[in-house]
Order: C-alpha cells, then structure tokens, then sequence
C-alpha cells in the first residue's frame, strides 16, 4: 500500500469513529463519572474492541459474521441489552458531581470500552466494506496487521483527545453544575441507540 492509501485509510476509520453514536456517549460518561484518566481507559480500550473486529475483516473472518446472521443477530441484541444496562446506571446514578472521586473504577472503563465496541457486529461490516478498497489477493499478513492496528489506533486516539477535551477544567466545571440532568440524558441517548441496534 502507498502513503496515500495509508492515509485514505486512516481517514476512513477517523470518520467512523468520529460519527455520533454509543461510542461517543459511553467514553464522555465515563470521563465525567471518573476523570480524565478513566476516560484514557475506556477510549483505548474502545480502540481493542475496535481493532479486534479489524482484525477479523482483514483476516477475512468478518465475511462469515456477514453471512451468519443468526450469530450476527446474537451480538446484536447483546449490544442492546449492554446498552441498555448502561442507560439503566446512568439514569440512576448518583446526582453528585466528585470530579473523579466516584467509585467507578479502571476496570470499569476498560471493560466498558472494550464491550461497547466489541458487541457491535455493525463494525465488523463496516470493516469488510472499507478493506476490500486495499485488499487484494497479494496482500500479506503484514499489511493486513497493519491496517487493523492503525484502525484501532486512529479510534483510540479519537476518543482520547475526546477524553482530554471533556475532562479540561472549563468542560469539568459547567458540567458539574449539570450533573443529574446529563447522567439521565446519556441514559434516554442510550435507550435510543439501543432501540435503534434492536431495530436497525
């Protein structure tokens, strides 16, 4: 592959990341609940959920997923269900605000980063459409590794500096004075994306 093509890619998987969704949600709830560390976490971890489905369409494993629906249908109402149990936390959390004093812990990102991503099978298609632009029949397994390790490097670092700009002083401090109201409206979004995933 070329630098341009290199770069194509990159871009690709910026935009995918970049587009609003449970993702977005999950790691800004996660840096408010925990600080700016605990955002770090969900967000690289976010990046292996993500880098695990593009492996597995580099591989050309995805290709089965794609044509299983009954395995592709079984992460989807897991996605659901996932998403739902974090609506269901966020909405009765606490409406304190402790600037990353709270009992959410790093296991709880990371575990929430790695699931959000990970029961989404949407990714795994999103991958196959966007690798059989640069894959071939000569490819090697190097440039297949490659390509999922800057596809999960380029949404890691999406959602850290996402973490980064949540947890900036200012940010921090208009959101604690709104602290109840946004933990039940990352929980209605949840329900929403939720629906949607059952739905869609």
């Amino acid at each position: 592959m070329s630098v341009v093509e290199w770069l194509t890619l990159a871009g690709l998987c910026w935009l995918g990341a970049a587009s609003p969704g449970p993702s977005l949600a999950v790691v800004v709830d996660q840096t408010v609940k925990g600080g700016r560390a605990q955002g770090v976490y969900t967000a690289i971890a976010h990046g292996a959920g993500v880098g695990s489905y593009a492996l597995l369409a580099a591989l050309g494993l995805a290709l089965a997923l794609q044509n299983m629906p009954v395995l592709f249908d079984g992460l989807r109402w897991l996605d659901a269900l996932f998403l739902l149990y974090l609506a269901y936390k966020s909405i009765t959390a606490p409406t304190d605000f402790n600037r990353g004093e709270s009992d959410v812990s790093v296991k709880e990102g990371v575990v929430t980063g790695f699931l959000t991503a990970f029961l989404n099978p949407k990714l795994a298609i999103f991958f196959l459409a966007v690798y059989t632009q640069f894959i071939d029949v000569d490819s090697v397994l190097a440039q297949k590794l490659g390509m999922a390790a800057v596809s999960a490097g380029v949404d890691a670092l999406w959602y850290v500096a996402v973490a980064m700009m949540v947890s900036h002083p200012a940010v921090i401090t208009r959101l604690e004075h709104s602290a109840g109201v946004i933990n039940k409206v990352f929980g209605v979004l949840l329900v929403v994306v939720a629906a949607r995933v059952v739905l869609g």
